[in-house]
């Protein structure tokens, strides 16, 4: 069960402090800060909504467990990520469908640019106006479908980088990779999907 959001202005490292003494609220304001987020990564990396749920309440409860263990050699946030990305690679790796899905559907037949299509797909900036957002639904799945057909490695870093907005060297220290092997499988993941969705829509 997802706490209710609140206004959260406390730096990470107190709160982290605090949590380690024991104290519930201080845990609880990192749950609020954080829950919707990994959430959001967690639901693009495995593509089904309640596994996504289970796995974020399942990320918080490591994370109660193990808070006195955190040495803050990397920033709390990390931490917090490199344990939701943990998670969710073992639970696609234990149910092997969440990472492979069908492109049977019906192309969509409307117009669009494919690159701008990814870019509002990657970066979850959806637009507001109705009918704008019964016009993209189609494309948006069709973009969500090939972002899960990417093999594990890109897609995390596809979703850390540009859904999540993480820098280069924060994705390095979750995924415990080199600098240039995030920009690898980025380059590689952002060709593949560009490509696809490019020959699909003409």
């Amino acid at each position: 069960m997802y706490l209710r959001a609140a206004s959260i202005n406390i730096d990470d490292s107190v709160l982290v402090q605090q949590a380690q003494t024991g104290d519930t609220v201080a845990m609880e304001r990192l749950i609020l800060k954080y829950q919707n987020r990994i959430y959001n990564v967690i639901l693009k990396m495995c593509g089904n909504p309640d596994d996504a749920a289970e796995l974020t309440q399942e990320t918080f409860v490591k994370v109660i467990e193990s808070i006195d263990k955190f040495k803050g050699r990397s920033s709390f946030y990390t931490w917090l990520f490199r344990i939701a990305v943990n998670l969710t690679l073992n639970h696609c790796q234990r149910n092997a469908r969440t990472a492979t899905r069908s492109l049977d559907a019906e192309e969509p037949e409307q117009d669009g640019n494919p690159q701008q299509l990814l870019k509002e797909f990657l970066s979850d900036d959806r637009a507001t106006d109705p009918a704008v957002l019964v016009q993209s639904r189609e494309l948006c799945e069709l973009a969500r479908k090939l972002l899960l057909e990417l093999e594990e490695p890109q897609r995390m870093v596809v979703v850390l980088r540009d859904i999540e907005g993480m820098n280069y060297a924060q994705i390095a220290e979750v995924l415990n990779i080199e600098l240039g092997t995030v920009r690898s499988r980025l380059s590689r993941a952002r060709s593949s999907l560009r490509d696809t969705l490019e020959a699909m829509l003409k």
